[in-house]
């Protein structure tokens, strides 16, 4: 017998910590208590699985919380863990987790897979559904989405990579970033974006597409900042020109935004 889905359930609202909360036919999230100006209200591990499945899947177990590792684990069968990039947040539960639930991890970086890493374009079958693996490169170089297919519409799984509110810290290549976004804006009409940090969104295909616009327009501003500070201006030097009211908590965030920025403006010439 499976578990009540969606609206057998009452409603649970963004943030919810120590409670699953469905968002779609074929995916709940639990909320791991680990907040800051990083991760916002903390890291979303999705459960996944078609309506009437027993096996699940679950995406970014989070951090090495026994508590909230356990809770997600205590829902039921778990086929595969999958991981959408490695950052610590999403990743240091990941050993911990495996071992609870005795299934296979998989992840573009080969360091997070029990068998064959992840591949841009890989189709999964598992729990009832079918995951195409997207490979998103610019948060990091290892960031992935999924694309779900198999319940009532679709939704994409976007990690770190566009998140629920605000934008994304860049450690990649802006310029494989933009691909990526513009790969993203390409998804079905009203795919639902579940991202790694902050509440669903409606559209990811729109969002996609303002976070496009969003980085063409500080590009432009490093662009101007750059031009009146000189060519030799440090990161940490436009940060200043380009972000006057900025958290100091996020500045580490916003200078690796710039230096990817600015080597995106050098290969311009």
């Amino acid at each position: 017998m499976t578990e009540p889905r969606g609206g057998d359930l009452p409603s649970v609202a963004h943030p919810a910590y120590g409670r699953r909360r469905d968002v779609a036919d074929v995916a709940s999230v639990w909320l791991a208590n680990n907040p800051s100006a990083m991760t916002l209200e903390g890291t979303n591990t999705w459960v996944l699985r078609a309506p009437g499945a027993t096996g699940r899947v679950v995406v970014d177990p989070g951090p090495d919380d026994e508590e909230h590792l356990r809770r997600v684990g205590e829902e039921g069968p778990v086929e595969l863990v999958l991981l959408t990039h490695g950052h610590h947040d999403h990743s240091a539960g990941l050993a911990r987790f495996a071992d609870l639930v005795g299934a296979p991890s998989a992840a573009i970086d080969p360091r997070w897979s029990s068998g064959e890493p992840l591949v841009d374009g890989a189709v999964l079958d598992v729990a009832g559904l079918r995951l195409e693996v997207l490979h998103t490169p610019g948060h990091t170089d290892d960031s992935a989405c999924f694309l779900v297919q198999g319940g009532a519409g679709p939704v994409v799984l976007t990690g770190d990579t566009v998140l629920g509110r605000g934008t994304t810290v860049l450690t990649g290549s802006l310029r494989d970033y933009l691909t990526t976004l513009r790969g993203l804006a390409r998804v079905p009409a009203g795919t639902r974006l579940l991202p790694g940090h902050g509440a669903e969104l409606p559209d990811a295909a729109a969002t996609a597409r303002d976070y496009l616009a969003h980085r063409e327009r500080r590009l432009d501003q490093v662009r101007a900042a750059r031009a009146r500070l000189g060519a030799t201006a440090t990161p940490v030097e436009v940060v200043a020109a380009v972000y006057p009211d900025l958290d100091p908590a996020l500045s580490f965030a916003a200078e690796q935004s710039v230096r990817a920025q600015l080597a995106y403006l050098d290969e311009e010439g």
